[in-house]
Formats: C-alpha cells, structure tokens, sequence
C-alpha cells in the first residue's frame, strides 16, 4: 500500500473533482483527504489529495492521471506521502532557525532532509556538525571583484551547484543576510523559503528590534514567504505575531522576535514539504491545512 499526494491547479470549470476522483477509484485508490479551492478573482482552481493505491508504481499512477491533467490544462505534481523533502538551509550568523529546524528534522517533526547548510560565515559550523549536517562555508565579500572569487555572483553560482550536486528541492533562508539576485530568484522560484521579522513599520536595516523598542510597537512577529526577485514581497506562506509591552527591552522583544520566526518558519516548511501550499498567479499562496 502507497500513500500518494497530488497537487493541482487549473482553470476552473465543472468536473474537476469528479474528473480526478475517477481516475483514482480506477486505480483502486481510496481517498483519505481531499481539498480543493476556487478562486473567483483569478478563476484558478486549486486541488490536494491524499490516496491509498495498492500495487501502483509511479508510472502506472501517472499515466492514469496524465490524460486528466492533458484535458483540464492542469500544473500538477504527485509524490509519496511523508517522503522528506531534500531541503538546502542558508545561514549566516543567527543561530535560532538553523537550531530548530534541525531538532525538528531530528525528532521526526518535519518531512526535510537537510542535505546541506551553506553560510557566508564560519560560525555556525559547530552548529551544523553537531547535528550532523554537511557545512559549506560560501563567503561573500563586498570588496570582491563581480564574478570574481568571494563575489555574490561566485557565491550564487556555487550555491545552485550545490542544489544540483545534491539534487535539493528547497532552498530555506533560516536567516540569511544576503539579499538574492533576480536570477537566482528565477532560477529557484516557488523553491526559496525566506524569513522575515515583520513590524509595523517593518523597520528595514540594522536592529531592526531596538528600532521597534524605540518606536514602542504593541506587536512583534514574522512572515515566511517565497523569495522573488521584489525583496521581502514574494507569496506569503505563513504570519503570526506576540503581543509586547512598553516594559520589554530590546533583548526581551528580541527573544520573543526569534521564537515567532522559528515557529512560522518551521510552519512554513513543513506545510511546503507536505505539498499543502500552492501559488495563485505568482501573487499569494493558497494554503491547505
């Protein structure tokens, strides 16, 4: 018995549903999860399912469904359920989301496999050795020449060799300070996880904490979202917040800061590894929880 996952989106029209239901009772499938989601503003339908199958290779389930697919002009994807997910984790010196992340990922908490911590500094190296983790040290200088050894151009380049190499599907930024080119961007779109503290204002910068404490803010938190070529205004996955008082210093808000970007971050991964987020036009996520 398999358990598989299967994502789509299409223009929406009647029969969808029904269309995808049959070809998996062809099969002998049992549906044990089913959801589905239709946009009126875009006129995108959207679609997850999980399906037990008995005795089905992967290539006797997809030639079923490709004519489906062929016929309602569906983007679509299908894996195993539970298969972790070959994820690169980008860090530079914070070391909170890189510390969860890998816990998670130890404790059976997330559906990643971490095959590769990339920094543009070596200290969190020990960090990533003690969870037994590949450390690549990718430095970025500003007085590099473009193109040249320690360049963010170098850096890119080594980074997709990276992905390639060890075949990840998932970039996650755990607090990366180094801001993507467009082509990266575009070359790894819909597979950038980034993220980031979220005031209101969103205090863009150096400490961004103590700008907050000196602004007295009432709320702290932290958005994971696509990384796109517009900086910090890709599809956003996953928000939450913490209420602060006038009280808190810099260090308290920051503590509270990082505890809300681990949580949203972990969030954001899992639900991405478990094929529950889909993107709506390039603009917002839709996200099937």
């Amino acid at each position: 018995m398999t358990r598989w996952v299967l994502t789509l989106s299409c223009p929406d029209r009647p029969g969808i549903v029904a269309a995808v239901a049959g070809a998996l009772a062809g099969l002998g499938g049992n549906i044990t999860e089913s959801q589905q989601f239709g946009d009126a503003d875009t006129g995108v339908f959207f679609m997850r399912v999980e399906c037990e199958i008995d005795d089905a290779a992967r290539d006797r389930v997809e030639a079923v469904l490709r004519p489906v697919a062929t016929s309602f002009e569906m983007d679509w994807s299908l894996d195993v359920v539970g298969r972790p997910m070959r994820t690169v984790v980008m860090v530079s010196t914070a070391s909170h989301c890189l510390h969860d992340l890998a816990h998670r990922q130890r404790a059976g908490q997330l559906p990643v496999d971490i095959v590769a911590v990339v920094s543009n500094h070596e200290v969190l190296r020990p960090i990533a050795e003690f969870y037994g983790l590949p450390f690549h040290h990718v430095p970025v200088s500003r007085d590099a020449a473009p193109g040249g050894p320690g360049s963010k151009e170098a850096a890119e380049a080594e980074l997709l060799r990276l992905v390639e190499e060890t075949g990840a599907e998932l970039v996650v930024l755990a607090r990366y300070m180094q801001i993507l080119s467009d082509d990266l961007c575009r070359a790894l779109a819909g597979r950038i996880i980034n993220i980031h503290h979220s005031f209101l204002p969103s205090f863009k910068g150096a400490r961004p904490y103590a700008q907050a404490h000196r602004r007295g803010v009432k709320l702290i938190g932290a958005t994971a979202h696509y990384a796109t070529a517009d900086l910090d205004e890709g599809p956003i996955i996953e928000q939450d917040v913490e209420r602060v008082n006038h009280d808190d210093s810099v260090a308290e808000l920051q503590a509270m800061g990082e505890d809300v970007e681990r949580r949203v971050l972990a969030r954001a991964v899992r639900w991405h590894a478990e094929h529950r987020v889909l993107i709506d036009l390039g603009r917002r996520t839709v996200v099937f929880r």
